[in-house]
């Protein structure tokens, strides 16, 4: 299967990475022909444009920083675009635009399947990340291939439009969390705490998350480099409370979250990384969260294996039966 990857970007360039590994036939296109030259030197053929990609390969993947970036670059690919051609969009973007896109590809008598990732950089780097795959059955089937060398857990969320309406409440889970253990840190901090040992007490209890056992250690480290910047967690949440609205529930957590995160760019710059958020209650207290010992990258150390496919309970239950 010919496939194509575009946008080469933190996210993009190591899931495009785990394709090259594990022997794809694999074509890249970035606007930055300084990634497209590395991503030749290790074995992978430049694509030229988005429309020559989609003309010369069975599947065509963008892995892109906005929907407006997506949508661009579709509408290069499109009239390159038919039956056996298959796109898939692993950006972080808008449901209705991915409906709009979808149906636009299948018009020309294509597939289009969406399957964002969540996990962190780290494990995309290593084909352990978690993919959403939305879109018709077959549609799913047919690259689950692709899937399992770029992920190892893959769920099948639903039609087309499902997946990328669980990735943005998931990230917006993840910011919230972000928040809230800024806020833990310091007020132990502020009560004398030792930070390494308050950063133990939240991993074996019931307030951890997954949030805290990587970034955590990347605020106390000092390095707070987690690979996602400000802009990205604000185009995501921001997609979390655009469909809040659109379905009349009126959150209360989300817009403080929204409003902190805005001040964090006013004080950092709009393409801040996420972990500097910290950084506003150091300011306000006079505090210093770090402590020694700590990474100041994340490294995956899960050995990669194929990914797989999990099961929903309903399908489970059918599948003991």
């Amino acid at each position: 299967m010919k496939t194509g990857f575009i946008g080469l970007g933190n996210v993009g360039g190591k899931l495009a990475g785990s394709l090259l590994r594990n022997g794809i036939d694999l074509s890249v296109h970035d606007l930055d022909a300084g990634l497209v030259a590395r991503f030749v030197g290790r074995g992978a053929r430049a694509g030229g444009s988005p429309a020559a990609m989609m003309r010369d390969c069975d599947v065509v993947i963008t892995c892109l920083p906005s929907p407006a970036a997506s949508a661009a670059v579709l509408a290069e690919m499109l009239p390159e675009t038919g039956p056996g051609k298959i796109w898939m969009e692993m950006s972080t973007t808008d449901a209705d635009e991915i409906l709009r896109i979808g149906a636009l590809v299948e018009a020309t008598g294509g597939i289009a399947v969406e399957c964002p990732v969540s996990g962190g950089c780290h494990r995309a780097d290593t084909g352990n990340i978690s993919i959403f795959a939305g879109g018709p059955r077959p549609a799913v089937e047919a690259v689950l291939p692709l899937l399992k060398r770029m992920g190892r857990r893959i769920l099948h969320t639903g039609e087309l439009g499902t997946a990328s309406k669980l990735k943005v409440m998931t990230n917006y889970l993840a910011t919230v969390h972000l928040v809230s253990l800024c806020e833990a840190l310091t007020v132990m901090k502020a009560a004398g705490l030792d930070l390494a040992t308050t950063y133990e007490a939240i991993r074996i209890s019931s307030g951890t998350s997954f949030v805290h056992e990587t970034e955590s250690q990347l605020i106390l480290s000092g390095s707070r480099d987690v690979n996602f910047t400000m802009d990205l967690v604000q185009k995501d949440i921001g997609l979390f409370q655009k469909l809040a609205d659109v379905h009349g529930v009126p959150l209360e957590v989300s817009p403080l979250v929204i409003d902190i995160m805005s001040d964090g760019q006013s004080r950092y710059g709009e393409r801040a990384q996420s972990d500097r958020i910290i950084e506003r209650l150091e300011e306000a207290t006079g505090l210093s969260i770090l402590a020694d010992g700590f990474p100041t990258e994340l490294v995956d150390d899960e050995p990669e294996e194929e990914g797989y496919e999990i099961l929903r309970p309903s399908a489970r239950a059918s599948a003991a039966e």
